[in-house]
């Protein structure tokens, strides 16, 4: 456990996090700002990171901190590139955001290991509908009807159906949110309409603990101080830092 008092810090986090995060930040006098962004960022890699390389530079300034810690991971490489100006920037060593329920890279390798065809399901997920699920079937429709006819519709949505044939089994992870138990009833009903296996797992919430706590070690996260960029790694360690490119 660590004693020593944590380090004030600036968040930036992906609002898949929202409520974890709070449950896991009560007390946290320590924790000075917090910004959150929507998840829709992660399907548009290059506007996820334009959008949190702007926020980091507005925090960066503030002279009550010690460090800006990120809430992602390396997101489709939507976080690679980014660049802290005056403080060090935090980041769990993942690929994405289930990772973090996971608890560590090493389980979620694992877990892919012995359920490849698996689709993770979160409450926060859920809760905006962008999981694999009748809901997620009909807002894409809706969608796609303010700018295609019907045949095109219909190909573009026999194209999603494809894409979920790749899955059999949803995943549900949680960490025990007030909303574990709605969500974990609304995840087994689209695995049921998928014709899916369900399995509901406890999440591990250390890692997101830690990061956010400021009990950083180099094994599960990724520190770049000013005047480095955050890279990704092609081996088990997943990010890195590198000179920041021209």
């Amino acid at each position: 456990m660590n004693l020593q008092p944590s380090p004030k810090i600036a968040l930036l986090a992906c609002s898949v996090f929202e409520q974890e995060i709070a449950l896991l930040t009560r007390g946290a006098e320590h924790l000075v700002e917090t910004r959150w962004f929507e998840m829709g960022l992660h399907d548009r890699p290059d506007i996820l990171r334009s959008t949190l390389q702007e926020a980091l530079e507005a925090v960066d300034v503030r002279k009550d901190i010690e460090a800006i810690v990120l809430a992602y991971g390396l997101c489709g490489r939507g976080t690679a590139g980014l660049r802290p100006l005056r403080h060090k920037l935090v980041i769990p060593r993942a690929h994405d955001c289930i990772t973090v329920f996971m608890g560590s890279k090493e389980d979620y390798a694992e877990h892919q290991r012995r359920c490849p065809t698996c689709y993770y399901y979160t409450p926060g997920w859920n809760r905006n509908r962008r999981v694999p699920g009748p809901e997620k079937l009909e807002a894409l429709k809706a969608e796609l009807a303010k700018k295609f006819d019907a045949d095109d519709i219909e190909f573009l949505l026999e194209t999603e159906r494809e894409q979920w044939t790749m899955h059999d089994t949803a995943t549900y992870l949680d960490l025990g949110t007030d909303d574990a138990e709605s969500e974990a009833v609304y995840a087994k009903k689209c695995a049921d309409w998928l014709g899916w296996k369900f399995e509901r797992q406890r999440g591990d919430p250390k890692l997101l603990r830690d990061l956010l706590w400021g009990n950083w070690d180099a094994a599960r996260f990724q520190i770049i101080e000013p005047g480095m960029q955050l890279g990704q790694s092609a081996d088990e360690n997943i990010l890195r830092a590198e000179p920041p490119t021209p």
